[in-house]
């Protein structure tokens, strides 16, 4: 088995970059996929600030997320907190003109009536607190409580300032919200049934996220707007399986700007952000996916994005590893038909690599996740920023060592039966729990499911499992990626990683014939920096030009790649 590095069949002058056209592909040592998450102090800005809309209750609005220095209350240093005001009680005087008896009418506009008792004492007769109900919430709580009515009031309340808005609109639907969206009969505008989504009249909040999710992706849209005329991926079939987010949404409409047709289905069952799949559904992409799906509808989903009738896919953007392989083993015809394969994660590369060292990988794909920017910022602060910092400078130890002491367990290595139910058994109570790898195999949570053990649902995506001896432990959800199941991850740090997969799929899909092999290549260093390039404008950074001395001095182009093919970090 090796691993190729290939020149760049597109011209990326082409697209207004500062690079030349390159040479052939080279061969690069092989390599292992790595299995790790690293994870270093972040010079990076958080790039996505959300703030929990106030309570209509009058509540205190949370802090903004992202925001350590913001307190909730306007206006307010940091770590300072908006107090409430003391009350005082004052004893009434019968004789002041402005306290009268019960008998003597109001005071100043508020009742405050007072008792006098037969030695003479006055005192403050109780008040009546009057409730104030705006309409909605009269409405709302009048309605005898129901399942869904339920768990609706316990989202909104529970939710805080780093959930999703979709995390809310998926919890306050209609009063069908439990009907499977595979049994519901939904046309978008154009009267296309061609989709499956929780609920098509959600589109127009997706789309006001796609939109805020642009103004954060300056490279797909430069891309989008230099290479749309030339339309370079004219003619492509692309069937992607990813997380369907705001971000994906503006690499898949990118996509389409620039020629391709594309079907899509989420690569896990919690990540969907509903809203934003009603949205493209709108917009005509065919995609099934919802937050929420079961196992068999995971499936049933990727099926419907693949098996459709005068529809033959010639390209695969995958993350994970599962749509190509669903390819393979159920559609082996339709595979060999594939132009290129695009995977970004490490566990779909692993995968790519197990195949191609049985010699059954019979199209070429082009490894995304080990590109040097995806590397430095996706692999780091993406995946650093949306769980703790707690992966770097601390001792290394073997879990069984330390299970009974910890608080918090987190898995990232991409294997299985990492936490088994033995080390479950040993955690203290309310142990935390949870997985940062793609799959949900590291984790033993079948073990969990037995007789003797009771799950207990404390919010969407947090479960306690308790033993029979009262302890209990916290499970996030249920063992599953965490970060884009319980959280949201920055919108610029994703724009690196879908720009690269953007022009690996132009690479692939333009190359001559015979320039790639069937076999799993990294991204031209060329095209990795050029992606780098279209991120600079967004810090004002300039970068000086070498002269021709200084080029020739350490044997490189002006224009780059300023990087050997094996450098990676």
């Amino acid at each position: 088995m090796s691993v190729q590095v290939a020149a760049p069949a597109v011209e990326l002058k082409e697209l207004s970059g500062p690079m030349d056209k390159a040479a052939g592909p080279e061969p690069v040592t092989a390599h292992a996929p790595g299995h790790g998450v690293a994870a270093a102090p972040c010079p990076l800005p958080a790039t996505e600030r959300e703030a929990a809309p106030a309570s209509s209750c009058g509540g205190e609005r949370p802090p903004l997320s992202g925001c350590p220095g913001l307190s909730a209350a306007a206006g307010l240093p940091p770590g300072a907190a908006k107090v409430p005001q003391a009350s005082a009680m004052k004893r009434s005087d019968p004789h002041h003109p402005q306290h009268r008896h019960r008998d003597g009418g109001d005071s100043g506009g508020a009742a405050a009536e007072a008792l006098v008792s037969p030695d003479g004492t006055v005192t403050e007769a109780p008040r009546t607190v009057k409730k104030i109900q705006f309409a909605d919430q009269k409405q709302e709580f009048n309605k005898r409580p129901t399942k869904i009515g339920r768990r609706s009031l316990s989202r909104s309340i529970s939710q805080s300032s780093t959930d999703s808005y979709s995390s809310a609109a998926s919890y306050t639907d209609s009063s069908d919200d439990e009907t499977s969206p595979r049994d519901k009969q939904q046309k978008n505008s154009k009267g296309s049934s061609d989709f499956c989504v929780k609920n098509i009249k959600q589109a127009e909040f997706g789309r006001r996220e796609i939109e805020i999710a642009e103004q954060e992706m300056p490279a797909l849209m430069a891309l989008r707007k230099r290479a749309q005329g030339e339309k370079p991926l004219a003619g492509a079939k692309i069937v992607g399986c990813t997380h369907i987010t705001a971000q994906t949404a503006v690499l898949m409409e990118t996509l389409g700007a620039l020629g391709a047709q594309c079907r899509w289905a989420a690569c896990n069952i919690y990540s969907t952000l509903n809203e934003v799949a009603a949205a493209l559904a709108e917009s005509g992409f065919p995609v099934f996916a919802w937050k929420g799906e079961s196992e068999d509808d995971f499936w049933w989903c990727i099926d419907r994005c693949v098996n459709v009738e005068g529809w033959q896919p010639n390209m695969i953007l995958d993350d994970g590893g599962d749509l190509t392989h669903w390819i393979y083993k159920k559609y082996p015809n339709m595979f060999k038909k594939i132009k290129g394969i695009v995977e970004e994660s490490v566990t779909g590369v692993h995968r790519l690599y197990q195949l191609s060292k049985a010699g059954k990988l019979c199209v070429p794909a082009m490894n995304v996740n080990d590109s040097v920017t995806k590397q430095k910022f996706d692999n780091l602060y993406c995946c650093r920023e949306s769980i703790l910092d707690g992966m770097d400078g601390f001792r290394l130890v073997k879990l069984n060592e330390v299970i009974r002491q910890v608080d918090i367990v987190i898995t990232c290595t991409g294997n299985k039966n990492v936490v088994t139910r033995e080390h479950l058994d040993r955690m203290k109570n309310s142990c935390i729990v949870c997985n940062m790898g793609h799959s949900n195999t590291e984790i033993d949570v079948a073990s969990l499911r037995t007789p003797e053990l009771t799950w207990e649902r404390v919010r969407s995506q947090v479960d306690h499992v308790i033993w029979p001896d009262g302890k209990r432990i916290v499970l996030l959800a249920e063992g599953r990626l965490l970060n884009l199941s319980c959280s949201t991850v920055p919108t610029f740090v994703l724009s690196i990683t879908a720009t690269t997969q953007a022009l690996a799929l132009i690479e692939l899909y333009n190359a001559p014939e015979g320039r790639y092999k069937q076999d799993v290549y990294l991204l031209p260093k060329k095209m990795d920096e050029y992606v780098a390039s279209l991120h600079l404008p967004t810090f004002d950074a300039h970068l000086t030009e070498l002269t021709d001395e200084q080029a020739k001095y350490l044997g490189l182009n002006k224009n780059g790649p300023f990087k050997p093919n094996y450098y990676r970090y």
